[in-house]
């Protein structure tokens, strides 16, 4: 199964705030919780240490009296922090233990029998004394259908032989703590509320601050003209925005290429065919006056000739325009050989007809870079390739010249699948075998005295349809001539395809 993950839509102001404005909210409920947590145990400990001092004063307050038995002599002091007070209640006791135990070390404090010597009855126990005498015991316990924190503590007391145990118990009702922190509490809350406000308040204006250049750079693109291809302004967005305007740019960029090379295109065009309409209109109108039958059928045959070759240059300038769309090519599985091959078969009458030798070379015309004779595959359009070749098969017999040789031949080398078009011709000079693909170039006046010397399309076509597929096309020294130079090799490189 094969999970699709969505990017989330919607603006991002939107996004932001509902991604910060949570967990700011979930960082201060955690932090008002902690805050809790931490002043309640802090109000545990001062108010049990305040429950500890009066214990700890009745514990002292137990002395002997002369014949052996116990008195409490309680300061005044103690007798005012023992006094119950509206919303807290004071409970104590002080009991003597009888019998006495081995020790009440850790003793199960409710299994215990005593008497009481001060305060009330029925105070509850603890589970368990401390370990050590003196030590302090806090719980939490019911009495009297109130709920009260108490404190317990044992102490041994020895005179002149006597031994006396007794238990210390203080307690008070629980409402002024609960009050104490539920008031600590409400004031945290509120405290907390105000700085969720500003937090929220602050996440809002930040982000409407941070986004406003994004908010001017829209205005900006749609107040644009149609025809304003101007680049955008990088220096007045953030730097985090800076490669999204950049990219827009590049395709700014792009498609000023694209309408430039549209505009240079329909130029030349017209330019082309404009010049061979009007030779055909003046022709036409001689005709038309020519009172001699043999001149008339001159002209009508100049006509056509100039027909045909203006019905080239209009397919030519299809095939350029098709060529030059900026969409992938359709991907298949091509044969070069077999496509290098059917292409001459194509243009033989044509090379015939120039008294060419147009031959096709079964071993390659690139014998140091050449592999064996095996298929040359390539993945690409099988239409645009066989163009491809074709214009430079029709390139080389229009401007080799007559009773040249022209070889074809397809090879692989190494990640490389080629096709070669080679001739004796006269060749093309180095410093011009860049310009012949612009278009209309006819690469010199050598070139363009030879029969047919084509419109200057050829070159720019087979370029432009091997581009599309992932290809070029490379010009290099031919065959020698017979006036003792070169001729012109033009190679088509595509990647090859291995299955």
């Amino acid at each position: 199964m094969v999970w699709v993950t969505q990017k989330p839509r919607g603006s991002i102001r939107f996004w932001l705030l509902a991604l910060l404005i949570p967990g700011i909210i979930t960082l201060l409920l955690i932090d008002s919780w902690n805050d809790y947590d931490a002043l309640k145990a802090v109000t545990e400990e001062v108010y049990d240490s305040a429950l500890l001092e009066p214990a700890k004063v009745l514990e002292t307050s137990v002395e002997f009296n002369p014949d052996g038995t116990l008195r409490i002599d309680p300061p005044f002091y103690a007798q005012v922090m023992l006094e119950s007070r509206a919303g807290n209640r004071k409970y104590f006791r002080v009991e003597e233990v009888t019998p006495l135990a081995l020790s009440l070390a850790g003793s199960p404090a409710r299994q215990i029998k005593g008497n009481t010597l001060l305060g009330m009855h029925g105070l509850p126990r603890p589970e368990a004394l401390a370990d050590n005498e003196g030590m302090p015991i806090f719980y939490n316990a019911m009495y009297r259908n109130d709920e009260v924190r108490m404190v317990a503590l044992w102490r041994d007391l020895h005179y002149e032989g006597v031994h006396r145990q007794v238990i210390v118990l203080v307690g008070e009702s629980i409402d002024m703590r609960l009050r104490t922190q539920q008031e600590a509490w409400r004031l945290g809350l509120f405290r907390d509320g105000r700085m969720l406000i500003l937090a929220v308040l602050l996440v809002w204006f930040s982000v409407e601050w941070a986004l406003r250049p994004l908010s001017e750079l829209r205005r900006e693109i749609k107040a644009r003209a149609v025809d304003n291809l101007m680049p955008l302004d990088a220096d007045q967005v953030p730097h985090e925005v800076v490669p999204l305007v950049k990219a827009v740019n590049h395709h700014i960029d792009l498609y000023r290429r694209v309408l430039d090379k549209q505009a240079q295109f329909l130029a030349d065009a017209s330019h082309q065919l404009r010049t061979p309409l009007a030779i055909m209109r003046t022709q036409a109108q001689y005709a038309k006056r020519e009172p001699d039958i043999g001149r008339m059928r001159e002209t009508l045959g100049a006509i056509i000739g100039q027909l045909g070759r203006t019905s080239r240059l209009t397919e030519q300038l299809l095939s350029l325009a098709h060529a030059s769309r900026n969409d992938m090519a359709p991907q298949a599985r091509v044969d070069l050989n077999a496509l290098a091959r059917e292409v001459v078969l194509q243009y033989l009458p044509l090379a015939r007809e120039r008294h060419q030798d147009l031959g096709w070379v079964d071993d390659g015309g690139d014998a140091d870079t050449q592999e064996d004779s095996q298929e040359a595959w390539v993945l690409g359009s099988d239409a645009e390739i066989h163009e491809s070749i074709a214009n430079l098969v029709h390139n080389a017999i229009n401007h080799a010249g007559e009773g040249c040789t022209i070889t074809v031949s397809a090879g692989i080398a190494q990640d490389t699948a080629w096709v070669s078009v080679c001739d004796n011709g006269v060749g093309l000079d180095p410093s011009l075998r860049e310009s012949v693909f612009m278009r209309f170039d006819r690469g010199g006046s050598a070139r363009k005295g030879m029969r047919g010397g084509g419109s200057g399309l050829g070159l720019a076509i087979a370029l432009a349809y091997a581009e599309r597929n992932r290809g070029t096309i490379v010009l290099k020294d031919g065959d020698p001539s017979a006036g003792g130079g070169v001729g012109l090799c033009a190679t088509l490189k595509l990647p090859r395809y291995t299955a």
